[in-house]
């Protein structure tokens, strides 16, 4: 089965390479494609944080892969690309959840997105407290270590 996304949005922000970290400065403004009304948005500003679903335009089908190392790094376990948040994946989506800071017109305005300029938005959703975890967040330690530098 094949699916096919048209894009709904496009990430607009001043990074135009992809690295692994210090994404924290990173402000993104996302814009609605053409072929999405300007209402697609009413109501957004109700909500604080939303969730982003995008997709890795760069990575090349190449480049995809199913095991390895985070990062490359031999100090971390040998997992699965489902145990990863890495953009070489099957699929090439990516799902942030990110803290909106303003909405104007056709444009919101977003913190904690690790989207690159020009990245295809699939899919906008609102952050529920209904949809989060109900438990407690269980991971292992190596995660820990690879993110301390992500979102400075």
């Amino acid at each position: 089965m094949e699916i096919t996304f048209t894009p709904v949005a496009i990430v607009r922000n001043s990074r135009f390479v992809p690295k692994n970290d210090f994404w924290g400065e990173i402000i993104s403004e996302i814009e609605l494609s053409d072929h999405i009304p300007t209402q697609a948005f009413d109501g957004i500003s109700e909500f604080s944080h939303l969730e982003i679903i995008y997709y890795f335009d760069k990575v090349e089908s190449k480049d995809i892969v199913f095991s390895g190392h985070p990062r490359g790094n031999p100090n971390y376990p040998n997992v699965g690309i489902f145990c990863q948040r890495k953009k070489a994946r099957p699929n090439s989506i990516g799902l942030c959840t990110v803290e909106l800071l303003e909405h104007s017109g056709r444009t919101i305005k977003v913190k904690h997105l690790d989207a690159i300029e020009g990245t295809p938005v699939l899919d906008i959703k609102p952050v529920f407290k209904e949809f989060q975890p109900q438990g407690e967040i269980r991971q292992p330690e190596w995660v820990s270590d690879l993110m301390k530098n992500y979102w400075k």
